[in-house]
C-alpha cells in the first residue's frame, strides 16, 4: 500500500468527525491537510510523508525510537512540534492522527 492509500485511508476515517475539514482552497502547503479549527493537525507533504502536530516532548520520543523525524518543510527549517512519520501502516498513522487532533483541539 502506498503512502497516498494510507493517508486516503486516514482522510475517510475523520471525514465523519463534524469538527475536522479537509484540504482547503489553496495550493501548497496544507492544501490536503486534516484540519479543527482552522488548524492542521495531520498531512501528507509534498514529498509524501505523513506528518502530525503533536507536543515538541511527543516528537523527541518518537524520533528518538527512529519512528520517523522531525519535519522540514524545506530549506533546514525543522519544526519542533511536527512530525514526518516513516512509512508505517494506516492504524499507526491513525493513532498518531487521533493524538495530534487532540493535541492541536485542546491549544484552541
Amino acid at each position: 500500500m502506498t503512502t497516498e492509500d494510507c493517508y486516503s485511508r486516514i482522510v475517510e476515517a475523520f471525514r465523519r468527525n463534524p469538527r475536522v475539514t479537509v484540504g482547503s482552497q489553496k495550493k501548497g502547503f496544507g492544501a490536503s491537510a486534516l484540519k479543527v479549527n482552522g488548524k492542521i493537525f495531520a498531512m501528507r507533504s509534498s514529498k509524501g510523508e505523513f506528518v502530525v502536530k503533536l507536543p515538541r516532548e511527543r516528537v523527541d520520543e518518537l524520533v528518538a525510537s527512529k519512528k520517523g523525524g522531525r519535519f522540514d518543510p524545506g530549506r533546514g527549517r525543522v519544526m519542533t512540534e511536527w512530525f514526518a512519520a516513516s512509512e508505517g501502516t494506516d492504524e499507526t498513522w491513525l493513532t498518531l492522527a487521533k493524538e495530534a487532533l487532540k493535541f492541536v483541539s485542546s491549544k484552541q
